[in-house]
């Protein structure tokens, strides 16, 4: 479903923004760490002090009440317009909990360590997954020259 350009262009960015919304229709919209793999979008949960004080981050609670998501992944560059570009992956969400979902937590969770060396210290064995199945995608600028820096 990714053209080359769209998964070249996700694969050069290394922070994108995942919307959720909850069962009310009210949004909500973090910055996450991710990878692409063949149709899908795995994005890390890794040690939060919020799960240290048992309450549930919002977009799992979020994905819970409603699996609709979409996430998107832009360059912005200030003074050279021609280079900016954005890619925009909408697609239904579940949440992959350690052990629940077959092989795909543990190779969701290998991608993004491999991917973030920062991930890649912190122990994740245990900590949840979200795994979006891409349904629709959108994309505007210079794909091929607005790489980040």
């Amino acid at each position: 479903m990714l053209t080359p350009a769209q998964r070249q262009f996700l694969n050069h960015c290394r922070v994108a923004h995942l919307a959720t919304a909850d069962g009310a229709g009210m949004p909500h919209v973090v910055p996450v760490c991710f990878i692409v793999a063949e149709d899908r979008i795995f994005i890390a949960i890794d040690e939060k002090p919020k799960q240290a004080r048992g309450k549930k981050l919002k977009r799992l609670a979020n994905i819970a009440a409603n699996p609709n998501v979409a996430l998107v992944a832009d360059h912005y560059h200030d003074t050279d317009w021609s280079r900016l570009g954005w890619v925009m992956i909408r697609g239904a969400a579940t949440v992959l909990n350690d052990g629940s979902d077959g092989n795909d937590h543990a190779l969701a969770q290998r991608l993004l360590q491999a991917r973030y060396p920062q991930l890649a210290a912190m122990t994740l064995t245990g900590l949840p997954v979200i795994a979006i199945q891409i349904t629709r995608v959108a994309s505007w600028g210079n794909l091929a020259t607005s790489r980040p820096i």
